[in-house]
C-alpha cells in the first residue's frame, strides 16, 4: 500500500540561506565563500539541523550568522577548540569551522596543529585575506615579506606562515586551496571535504578590497591555477608539499593531498563507538542529581 505521506524534496541551497544580510563591504570575497559554502551543504544532502557552523573573531568568522545551519560565534582562534567539542559530543552531526587567517593562523596556530594531528572529522574554511580586516588593516601570519601595512608602513620584514604545508606535514588528511572567485570550484572542494572522514582543511583566497591593495581578485585572476588540470595526484605527499611551496607567476588551487588510511578522533576513541553520539545518550545520573550538579557549578 502506498503511503500518504509526501515525499520530502531534497535540500537546496536556498534552504541554507540565514535570514540576516552580511554586512561585509560590498565586494568582499567573503561572499563568494558564502555561496560555495551553502551550494557545498545541499549537495551533500542533509538537512540544516545536521549541521553546525563554529567561528572565532573576524570579518570572516560573522559566517554562523548568515548561513542556516546550527552555529557558534566563539572566541578569538577558539572555533576548533569548540568545533571538536561539538564534534565529540554528537559526531552524526556535519561539523564546519570557519575564520580567517588571523584567527586560525595566528591567534588560533596551537589549536590548528592540534585539531590536524588528531585528525578531527570536521571541515575547516579558512578566508585567506593575507591582513587584519576587523581591526582596519594590519600585517597577518599570511602577509608577504614587504607588504605595507598600518602596522608595518615600510613593509614587512616577517616571512609567512604556509598552511598548507603545515596541514600535510602535521597530520590534516584533506588539504585544499580554493579562491572565492570561482565558486564553482571551491563549492566542490567543500563538498568532497565534507564528505572525507577526518580533518579537511580548504585556505581559501578570499580578497580583502579594502585594506589589502597587494591580493586583490585581478592578481588572484591572474596567478591561480587548478591542481586538477595538472595531473596532480593528491595521494602522493611528496608532491603535494612541492605543490605547497609554490608562489609566483602561478599558484595553485585545487586538492593537495587525500589520505583516507589514518582512523578519525571520533572512530578511535572507544567510548563513542559504544551506544551512539554521547548527546543522544542518558546521561547515567538522576534528575535530582543533575540539578545538583548544576546548582554547584553555577
Amino acid at each position: 500500500m502506498a503511503s500518504d505521506k509526501p515525499i520530502k524534496a531534497a535540500p537546496t541551497a536556498k534552504d541554507f540561506k540565514g535570514d540576516v544580510a552580511p554586512d561585509w563591504c560590498p565586494g568582499c570575497g567573503d561572499f563568494g565563500v558564502l555561496r560555495a559554502l551553502e551550494l557545498a551543504c545541499a549537495k551533500l544532502g542533509r538537512e540544516p539541523h545536521e549541521f553546525v557552523t563554529v567561528s572565532g573573531i573576524g570579518c570572516s568568522s560573522n559566517l554562523p550568522g548568515y548561513i542556516n545551519t546550527y552555529g557558534m560565534h566563539t572566541l578569538h582562534g577558539r572555533a576548533l577548540a569548540v568545533a571538536t567539542g561539538v564534534k565529540l559530543a554528537n559526531h552524526d552531526l556535519t561539523v564546519i569551522a570557519t575564520g580567517g587567517d588571523g584567527d586560525g593562523y595566528g591567534i588560533g596556530g596551537n589549536h590548528f596543529v592540534h585539531t590536524m594531528r588528531r585528525n578531527v572529522d570536521l571541515l575547516y574554511i579558512v578566508m585567506n585575506n593575507q591582513i587584519y580586516g576587523l581591526t582596519t588593516g594590519q600585517v597577518s601570519p599570511t602577509s608577504r615579506i614587504g607588504m605595507k601595512t598600518k602596522s608595518t608602513p615600510f613593509g614587512s620584514v616577517e616571512g609567512p606562515v604556509n598552511p598548507l604545508a603545515m596541514a600535510i606535514v602535521t597530520g590534516a588528511s584533506y588539504v585544499a586551496r580554493g579562491f572565492s572567485g570561482d565558486t564553482k570550484h571551491l563549492a566542490e572542494l567543500m563538498y568532497r571535504g565534507m564528505e572525507h572522514k577526518g580533518f579537511a582543511l580548504i585556505d581559501v583566497f578570499s580578497p580583502c578590497i579594502t585594506y589589502n591593495k597587494d591580493n586583490t581578485f585581478a592578481f588572484f585572476k591572474q596567478t591561480v591555477t587548478k591542481l586538477e588540470e595538472t595531473g596532480h595526484d593528491p595521494t602522493d605527499w611528496k608532491a603535494a608539499i612541492e605543490h605547497s611551496m609554490a608562489w609566483g607567476d602561478e599558484i595553485p588551487t585545487g586538492l593537495f593531498y587525500h589520505d583516507t588510511s589514518r582512523p578519525t578522533l571520533d572512530e578511535a576513541e572507544p567510548v563513542l563507538g559504544e551506544g551512539g553520539p554521547l548527546a543522544h545518550r542518558n546521561l547515567g545520573v538522576t534528575k535530582e542529581q543533575g540539578a545538583a550538579i548544576i546548582r554547584k557549578m553555577m
